[in-house]
């Protein structure tokens, strides 16, 4: 299946999560996440989901980062040039929904791509090599391109594996991708 074949085919799928499998497969892959060797980083990416996309909600996830004191950062996307800014989400960043649906820092300390030790990555669909396949605008693409060769890419997704997707040089593989019911490793 192409690309774009994909993105609708799990947009569908995810058209068909209630709200309650939505939270309960967010938490599960949230406690999975305890089992990966990525704790002892100091800067977590998250994003934070566009609820009417029925993404994953990482509030379970961002409690757990929380509550082991690293330090958090958060995306803000410029449609423009389409790129994203990073900002340490603290107790009093403010956070707006943006024109398009996405929630997101107002303002706050920003923080350079390098910076980030471990990348949690919205995505429809992903393949058992690592490719992933998100909306086609590319923001994670040169956001993933701009950080350490060290840096931990996780996908994070409602569905299990695809055999595979066609992939471009432009694509940043996964190192890992969490579903409720499993982990992969690339």
């Amino acid at each position: 299946m192409n690309k774009q074949s994909l993105r609708n085919k799990y947009k569908v799928l995810r058209d068909h999560l209630s709200q309650e499998n939505i939270e309960d497969l967010s938490l599960e892959i949230a406690n999975k996440s305890l089992e990966l060797p990525i704790w002892d980083f100091t800067y977590y990416h998250i994003f934070l989901p566009i609820t009417e996309k029925k993404e994953i909600n990482t509030e379970y996830l961002l409690h757990i980062l929380q509550g082991r004191d690293k330090s958090v950062v958060v995306p803000k996307a410029n449609f423009n040039n389409g790129e994203l800014t990073h900002f340490l989400l603290q107790e009093n960043t403010p956070l707006i929904v943006s024109s398009q649906n996405i929630p997101e820092p107002a303002s706050g300390i920003e923080l350079s791509a390098s910076q980030m030790e471990v990348v949690f990555i919205p995505l429809l669909a992903f393949d058992e090599k690592g490719n992933r396949i998100g909306y086609g605008k590319g923001f994670y693409d040169r956001f993933l391109s701009k950080c350490n060769p060290e840096t931990i890419f996780i996908g994070l997704s409602f569905f299990p594996a695809e055999t595979a997707i066609d992939s471009e040089t432009v694509d940043i593989p996964l190192h890992y991708c969490i579903t409720p019911d499993k982990i992969y490793t690339f």
